[in-house]
């Protein structure tokens, strides 16, 4: 397993995040943090977090969003366990959490309780719902989709579709982690921490906001995707040489004269109908069939070959699984080893930008349940005496 000993200087170095988090959402905001340097603390019950023992589309849950956190393990419902947190949170920059909307308070870790333990404490909390009329509703990506509008934009007209991804829980963390950076900044400025709130359906409502504005600007409601008018008059998959598939585009006159030259289509070329892009657009009805039928003999490596050389926007149809051996991204650096629940290896996606023309990899792998324990426990006061007799009642544990 390949982790950087000597990992360079990142921009978060020096802040400490506690989280008590789970799932997806709260969990991307610490990743996030963690892969920009800060040292986060994950918080996990006794038995750790759920998401080490899901099945089905939560398999990969721990190992893709827990990466660069230390793990202790604390059960709260102890009055020891949360002694020994509010301990970590009072050496804490960042406290990040996304429980129902109550939990913490009953544990008395929430921001007002919080904030006279540590002024500077900026807390970021990720909940369904931003205060307001739903606030007590709770929520899933799933939930949000179907009444923010983006299920209704994914599915065909009455068969309204989830997302193929859980795209408001990560860019809900994300967003999380985005108010976190504006209150370490805001706190350089006036020496006082804050609470940040993210939210699913405000998220989701960000992602379809231009589907609102385009109903804006036009009085005219937006059609799904899948039965949508497109912008532009070749946007579509092809069903090519032995069912192979793969998405072309043509997007502008300039593409269309380059296009129709690649392939020998001089007549569709010189058609006034089919002049402009608008015309093309217009034109779908019958020109969509006849470039499926001039295509349909053609392999799809030999079309992404041709559209290649041409500069010509196209995709091949990718499965998830099929990533892994992607030879951009394995040249680039955009996959990295990464330690799975059963101790095996993957490799994982990274964060999606460079600094300095640099990925931000690994330099913690996710944790073992409770691995850091007894060294984060040391670090706020607890002798080896305590930490044993607090594991033999088990109000913790270590890997």
């Amino acid at each position: 397993m390949s982790e950087s000993a000597t990992a360079p200087l990142l921009p978060y170095a020096g802040i400490r995040v506690v989280e008590f988090t789970h799932m997806v959402m709260g969990p991307t905001c610490g990743m996030l943090l963690g892969d920009l340097g800060a040292e986060v603390i994950k918080v996990e019950p006794i038995e750790g977090d759920s998401t080490r023992r899901l099945l089905g589309s939560g398999a990969g849950f721990f190992p893709t969003f827990n990466r660069n956190k230390k793990s202790i393990a604390l059960d709260l419902k102890q009055p020891e366990g949360v002694e020994a947190a509010l301990r970590l949170v009072a050496t804490a920059d960042i406290v990040s959490e996304n429980f129902k909307p109550g939990t913490m308070k009953k544990l008395g870790l929430d921001y007002e309780s919080l904030k006279k333990l540590n002024p500077r404490l900026i807390y970021v909390s990720h909940k369904g719902f931003l205060p307001g009329p739903y606030d007590h509703r709770t929520a899933l990506d799933e939930v949000v989709q179907m009444m923010g509008g983006l299920a209704y934009m994914t599915g065909r007209v009455g068969d309204p579709l989830r997302a193929g991804t859980s795209v408001n829980d990560i860019m809900g963390g994300m967003f999380g982690a985005i108010g976190a950076m504006a209150a370490l900044r805001q706190r350089e400025q006036t020496g006082q921490g804050c609470e940040v709130q993210s939210a699913l359906f405000e998220n989701n409502i960000f992602l379809v906001a231009q589907h609102m504005m385009q109903f804006a600007a036009t009085g005219k409601a937006a059609d799904p995707m899948p039965s949508r008018i497109s912008a532009w008059g070749i946007y579509d998959v092809f069903t090519v040489k032995d069912g192979e598939q793969i998405f072309l585009a043509v997007v502008s006159d300039k593409q269309w004269a380059i296009f129709c030259k690649a392939f020998g289509l001089d007549e569709m070329f010189a058609d006034p109908r089919l002049k402009t892009n608008n015309d093309r657009v217009r034109a779908r009805e019958w020109m969509m069939p006849i470039l499926r039928s001039q295509l349909a003999d053609r392999s799809a490596a030999e079309l992404s070959e041709v559209f290649e050389q041409n500069e010509l926007p196209f995709a091949p149809i990718t499965k998830p699984q099929d990533l892994f051996e992607d030879p951009h991204l394995n040249a680039t650096g955009g996959l990295a080893p990464v330690r799975m629940n059963d101790g095996s290896e993957s490799k994982v996606p990274l964060m999606p930008f460079t600094i300095g023309g640099e990925r931000l990899g690994i330099h913690q792998q996710p944790p073992l349940i409770g691995e850091h324990t007894d060294e984060l426990l040391r670090e706020v006061g607890y002798s080896d005496t305590q930490i044993g007799e607090l594991k033999s009642r088990a109000v913790t544990r270590s890997e």
